[in-house]
Parts: structure tokens; C-alpha cells; sequence
């Protein structure tokens, strides 16, 4: 496999402290060790690979997960836990130029449906998932961010038929948000969760539906033989008649060969404190469940967890290796504090980073992968794939059968992926993008 990051990045080092690990176990699941066949191989065990394979077992496919480490071992069990709207970086008006206003509300409606299906997934399986916030609360990060947030409300009503509730800035410590915040904008929609338990849960779901998972098996290459596919491990060959490839920031080059270039792996960064007492988050002034960001652009997420941990996450890390790994770290930590003085004190044992994917055109991609019959990918969720990777995997399912997905599938989802400027060597160029993007933020 070739990829654009060194070995560091996909190893186990980055999530080595992660505090999702330390609240549920992943069952144990055996590599596989001889040839096999399948209507459907799945290339990566995280939220799109295993909601697919849950999709398509429910509907009495026989679907293979092959994953390089265990399930969840990516961003789907490091992230942020936030299931929101989200998936695509456009804006309305650049979503009307290019695809057309009904086709911008079929995106909006899928951002919507995304959340309600992992909703409905946590309820239908008995999943729990710490589930906490009324939605979501977007801060303003500067005075002149509080005029966006107000253009917003009607946008928010003729995009998803929502109430966003403006938080003047006087009225932030009213609402358990105090800190250095200029106002805020509530969405009613979405909700904080674990997203390992999820996933966890979710993988159990799609093995009592038939679908068979497997771990410690990374696919090495896939050829085409016939009106089938061959995908080679280290342990054997599975046969499929069709292929999902569904690896986003832990994608590689040549897995096919297509996706060179064509996404972008950035790396989010996140810490946990130890349980708060009352009396520290009174200090703070910060006693909300609501999950939160910031309206930066190498944004700030955070949640006051229910166990009263705060989980302070940020973007922005572009190299790798164990000191760009601690350089990042003690950059999200200097954030944490100058954001929350009166936390300075107060320990983060748990701390690691993972991979978001971002696309060229700034949207997901769902579909086949064009002069490859029976071959699909799906991937680039831009820090967003708790609802939108597993509302992918589920609409990819219906691709791969040739059914009418019962939900929306917006053309600019379908559109296949662009490739960066630079190609292999796209990295070099994010750098000064980034360093542009700081600027702005100040």
C-alpha cells in the first residue's frame, strides 16, 4: 500500500492514549487465513464499511469486512463523538452554482437523515452510546462572526425546517457556555455519543445479520479476473463479485490506483480531561452538555461528556512522527487553556489524534468508481462522518444492489472525486493553506 503519510501515522503510536479505548472492549475476530468468496468484499471495518455490511446482510447479501487493524482502529473510534450535520464543506450559494438549489436541499435533507439513521441504529439495536446535547452550538470566535451566525437562522430554517436559537453574548454564562465567545448559534440537531461503543455495537449488529468480519487483514491489492474481483492479503484471496472501498483517511494510493490523489488526509487532534468536580466547572462557568465548535476555521470542538470529562479537540496537524505528534498536542493543550483559565491546572491523561479526509471539491464522494464495473468507494467526510459515514455506508449498500435508496442521494454526492493540484505531492502545498487559514482566525 502506498501512503502519503509516513509510518508513523498508521500505526498504533497516535492513538495510543486514546480514552475511547478505555470505556468499552472490541471483540476479538480472527484475520483471514485461506481463499474465500462473497457477493460483496468491504475494504474497511469503520462506520461506512460496517454500516454497508450491516445494509447489505439485512437484505440477504453475503458481504466480507477485511480491516487492516481491528474494528474502529481508524477515526471511526477516535473521533470526536459528534453526530451532526455535516459531510461537505460547500456553502449554499456554492452548492446552487454547481449542482443547483433542489439539489442543495437534497444535501441538506441528507445531513438530516444522516443523524436520524444513526438515531435510528442506536435505538433499533439497543446501543449505548452515552448519548448527551440538545443538538449542537456553533460559538463565535470574533465579533463580526456573530453577523454570519445571524444570517444563518433563516438558512438553517430553508435548508433543514429548523429553529437555530441565537445566544447573545451576554447570555453565553446563562447558558453554561462562558469563555471567550462573542455569542452563539444553537441547531436542534444531532447528538454526542461514544463513538466506539457505537461502532462497536453497530459491528455486532452486522454479524447477527450474516455479514462476517474480519481483523488483522489488510487488503493488498484488488484485480480484476473476470466479472469478479480478487483481493489479496498476507493470509488469503477473497473473491467478490463486487468491492466497497471504504478507508477514507486511512486510504492509500494504489487501493485502486484511482484514488491517487484524490483525497487528502489532515489530521484532528483531541484531549480528555479527568472527571470535573461541581465546583471546577462552576469555577469555569462551563456546566453544559451541549456539544460545541467554534466558527475558526481550524476549528475547536469540545464536550462536557456525561461523566463530566471534557473532550477538547481541534484541526490543523499536517506532519507526523512522534515529535510533530507532541508539537500538536501541546498546541491543542495551549488551546484548551487559554480557552478555559481556570482549567489550567487540571490534568488530560487521555490524548491522540486521527485522520479526517477531505475531498479536492469539498464534498463526499458515493458511487462507482468510473472504468471500474462493480467497484464502489465512498469517503471524504470532512471531520463529519459519525452520521455521514454511516449514512454512506447504508447508501452505498443500495448502490452496490442496484435499489432505489429510500432516502436522499444528491448529485453532488455522485460526482467522482477530483484530483488535488501536485498529486502525491499535495501535501506540500497545504502548509501555506493552513498557515492561511491561521491568519484569518485571529
Amino acid at each position: 500500500m502506498k501512503h502519503i503519510y509516513d509510518a508513523f501515522a498508521y500505526s498504533d503510536a497516535p492513538r495510543a492514549q486514546c480514552w475511547w479505548d478505555q470505556t468499552c472492549d472490541i471483540p476479538v475476530r480472527p484475520a483471514l487465513e485461506q481463499d474465500e468468496t462473497c457477493d460483496v468484499a468491504i475494504i474497511g471495518g469503520g462506520f461506512t464499511g460496517i454500516s454497508a455490511a450491516l445494509h447489505l446482510a439485512e437484505a440477504g447479501v453475503k458481504a466480507v469486512v477485511l480491516e487492516n487493524r481491528y474494528v474502529g482502529w481508524g477515526a471511526s473510534g477516535r473521533n470526536g463523538g459528534f453526530c451532526c450535520l455535516g459531510g461537505g464543506r460547500l456553502g449554499d450559494a456554492a452548492l446552487d452554482r454547481k449542482f443547483g438549489r433542489e439539489d442543495r436541499l437534497a444535501y441538506r435533507a441528507t445531513e438530516m437523515a444522516a443523524i436520524t439513521l444513526v438515531d435510528a441504529l442506536t435505538k433499533r439495536f439497543d446501543i449505548d452510546v452515552d448519548r448527551h446535547s440538545n443538538g449542537e452550538t456553533e460559538l463565535a470566535h470574533r465579533p463580526r462572526d456573530m453577523d454570519d451566525l445571524r444570517a444563518r437562522v433563516a438558512q438553517i430554517k430553508e435548508n433543514y425546517g429548523l429553529d437555530a436559537t441565537l445566544i447573545e453574548k451576554k447570555d453565553l454564562e446563562a447558558h453554561g457556555l462562558k469563555g471567550p465567545f462573542h455569542g452563539g448559534l444553537t441547531i436542534p440537531a444531532g447528538f454526542g455519543l461514544n463513538p466506539r461503543k457505537y461502532i462497536t455495537g453497530l459491528a455486532a449488529a452486522a454479524e447477527a445479520a450474516g455479514a462476517r468480519i474480519y481483523h488483522d487483514t489488510a487488503a493488498q491489492q484488488i484485480n480484476r479476473r473476470g466479472d469478479s474481483y480478487e483481493i489479496r492479503t498476507q493470509g488469503g484471496i477473497l473473491r467478490a463479485d463486487k468491492v466497497i472501498v471504504a478507508t477514507n483517511g486511512y486510504s492509500s494510493e494504489d487501493l485502486p490506483e484511482w484514488l491517487a490523489g484524490r483525497y487528502m488526509p489532515a489530521q484532528s487532534s483531541v484531549i480528555v480531561t479527568r472527571p470535573l468536580s461541581i465546583q471546577e466547572l462552576a469555577t469555569a462557568g462551563w456546566t453544559s452538555d451541549q456539544m460545541v465548535y467554534d466558527t475558526r476555521n481550524l476549528l475547536h470542538y469540545f464536550r462536557l461528556m456525561p461523566d463530566r470529562r471534557m473532550l477538547f479537540g481541534m484541526r490543523g496537524g499536517l506532519m507526523t512522527g512522534p515529535t510533530a505528534e507532541g508539537r500538536a498536542l501541546d498546541r491543542v493543550r495551549r488551546d484548551f487553556e487559554a480557552m478555559f483559565p481556570a482549567w489550567s491546572g487540571v490534568e488530560t491523561p487521555y490524548a491522540w489524534s486521527g485522520m479526517v479526509c477531505i475531498a479536492r471539491d469539498q464534498m463526499p464522494f458515493v458511487g462507482g468508481i468510473p472504468g471500474h464495473n462493480n467497484l464502489f468507494a465512498t469517503l471524504c467526510y470532512h471531520g463529519n462522518g459519525v452520521a455521514m459515514g454511516s449514512y454512506s455506508g447504508a447508501m452505498i449498500a443500495n448502490v452496490v444492489m442496484g435499489k432505489t435508496f429510500d432516502g436522499p442521494y444528491p448529485k453532488s454526492m455522485q460526482r467522482p472525486l477530483k484530483k488535488f493540484e501536485f498529486g502525491s505531492l499535495r501535501r506540500a502545498v497545504m502548509p501555506l493553506a493552513y498557515l492561511g487559514f491561521a491568519l484569518a482566525d485571529r
